[in-house]
C-alpha cells in the first residue's frame, strides 16, 4: 500500500472497496463462494427431501417415507453446525484477505482460509456472540412482550372488554425490536475485522469493535442499505428470466409436472439468491475492514503510527488493546528491507508467527 493513510469519507470508502474488489476479484469471489455454496447445497437437499417425502406419503410408500424423514432429521441436525462453521470461516477469510490487500500483500483463497482455520473456534464463537446480540436476545424480548400482551388480551376478553389497540401494539413492538436489532448490528459489525487483524479473543473483539463503531454507525448503515438493494436487484435480474425460461419448457407443461416445476423454480430462485450473496458478500467484508482502519486512524492516530513504522522510527510500545498483528508483518517487511541484513530480511510465509511474537509484548491486548 503506497497511498498515504488519512481519514476517509463514505464515498472514498466505497470507491476504495470497489477498487480492491475489482483488483482481486477472483480471490474474493472464491472466498465468498465456499460458504454460499455450502448453504445452497444444504438448502437444496432440504427442499428435495421435503418434496420426496411428500410424494412418498401421497403414493403410500411407507418405507421411502421413513427413509426420507430420517435423512431430513439428519440434515437438520447437520445444517446448524455446518452453516455456523462455513459462515464464520468465510467472514474471517474475507476480513483477512481485505486486510492483506489493504496492506499490499498478495492474497489467495487457500491462504485466507488457512489463516481462518487456525482460529476457527474463535471465529465461530464470535459469530455466535453476534447472533445472540443481533437476533436471539431481541427475539426473546419480543416473544416475552407478545406473551404478556396476549395474556392481558385474553383476560380482558374474558370480561367482555377486548382491547382495540392490540394489533397496533404488536406492530409497535415489531418495529422497536427491528430497530434495536439493526442498532446492535451496527454496533458489533466491526468485530470480525478486529478479531482477524488484532488476533484478539471473541469477547475482546466484540467489545473493541463496539467502541470502534462509535461515530460511524450511520455510514455503515448506508453501506448495508446499498448492499441490500444491490443484492435484491441482481438476484431478481438473474432469477426472473431463468424462471420464465423454465416455465416455457414444453416438457414441464401441464398439471402432471406442476409440482416438479414448482421445485425447479424454487431451486433456481435459491441458486440465484446464493449466487448473488457470493458476489456481494466481499463488498461488506472489504468495506467493514476499511471502516475498521478508518476508525483507528480517526480515534488512535494510526496513520501517524504507520508512517513512523514505515520510516523505521521507534514507536512506543502499545499498552492498550489496539495491537495489530497483521500490520506488524508489513512493518517487519519495510524495516527489514532497509535496516536488517539480507539474511534476516526475508518475509515470513506465515504472518501469524510474527503477529503472535510481537503481541506477546503487549500486555493490554487481551483486556478489551
Amino acid at each position: 500500500m503506497n497511498e498515504v493513510l488519512h481519514p476517509l469519507q463514505l464515498g472514498e470508502i466505497l470507491d476504495r472497496t470497489a477498487q480492491m474488489y475489482r483488483a482481486r476479484f477472483p480471490a474474493f469471489l472464491g472466498i465468498a463462494t465456499i460458504p454460499a455454496a455450502t448453504m445452497f447445497v444444504f438448502t437444496a437437499g432440504f427442499v428435495t427431501l421435503i418434496t420426496w417425502v411428500g410424494a412418498s406419503l401421497k403414493s403410500g410408500t411407507a418405507s421411502a417415507g421413513v427413509l426420507g424423514w430420517s435423512l431430513l432429521i439428519i440434515l437438520m441436525l447437520l445444517i446448524v453446525p455446518v452453516a455456523l462453521g462455513a459462515t464464520a470461516l468465510g467472514e474471517a477469510a474475507i476480513s483477512d484477505a481485505a486486510a492483506r490487500c489493504f496492506l499490499g500483500h498478495p492474497i489467495t483463497i487457500r491462504g485466507a482460509y488457512k489463516e481462518a482455520w487456525k482460529r476457527g473456534w474463535r471465529f465461530a464463537g464470535l459469530l455466535v456472540l453476534q447472533g445472540l446480540a443481533i437476533a436471539v436476545v431481541p427475539a426473546i424480548v419480543f416473544f416475552m412482550v407478545l406473551g404478556i400482551m396476549i395474556a392481558t388480551k385474553v383476560r380482558e376478553m374474558a370480561t367482555n372488554d377486548p382491547s382495540p389497540v392490540f394489533g397496533g401494539l404488536v406492530f409497535v413492538a415489531v418495529v422497536v425490536v427491528g430497530v434495536f436489532a439493526v442498532w446492535m448490528l451496527l454496533r458489533v459489525c466491526l468485530a470480525f475485522p478486529t478479531c482477524v487483524v488484532e488476533r484478539t479473543t471473541a469477547w475482546s473483539a466484540l467489545r473493541r469493535g463496539t467502541r470502534l463503531s462509535d461515530g460511524t454507525k450511520w455510514r455503515i448503515l448506508v453501506l448495508y442499505i446499498l448492499g441490500l438493494l444491490l443484492t435484491q436487484i441482481l438476484a431478481w435480474a438473474v432469477a426472473f428470466p431463468a424462471m420464465i425460461a423454465i416455465a416455457l419448457i414444453p416438457g414441464l407443461q401441464g398439471q402432471k409436472h406442476a409440482q416438479l416445476l414448482g421445485v425447479i423454480v424454487m431451486l433456481v430462485s435459491y441458486a440465484a439468491m446464493f449466487a448473488m450473496r457470493a458476489l456481494t458478500k466481499p463488498i461488506y467484508g472489504i468495506a467493514l475492514t476499511l471502516f475498521y482502519f478508518d476508525q483507528r486512524i480517526r480515534k488512535e492516530g494510526f496513520d501517524i503510527e504507520w508512517m513512523m513504522q514505515q520510516a523505521g522510527m521507534a514507536v512506543r510500545e502499545r499498552t492498550d488493546d489496539s495491537a495489530n498483528a497483521v500490520l506488524l508483518d508489513a512493518t517487519t517487511r519495510s524495516q527489514g528491507e532497509s535496516t536488517t541484513p539480507p539474511e534476516q530480511a526475508t518475509i515470513p510465509a506465515n504472518l501469524t508467527d510474527v503477529g503472535e511474537a510481537s503481541l506477546a509484548s503487549a500486555p493490554g491486548e487481551g483486556n478489551a
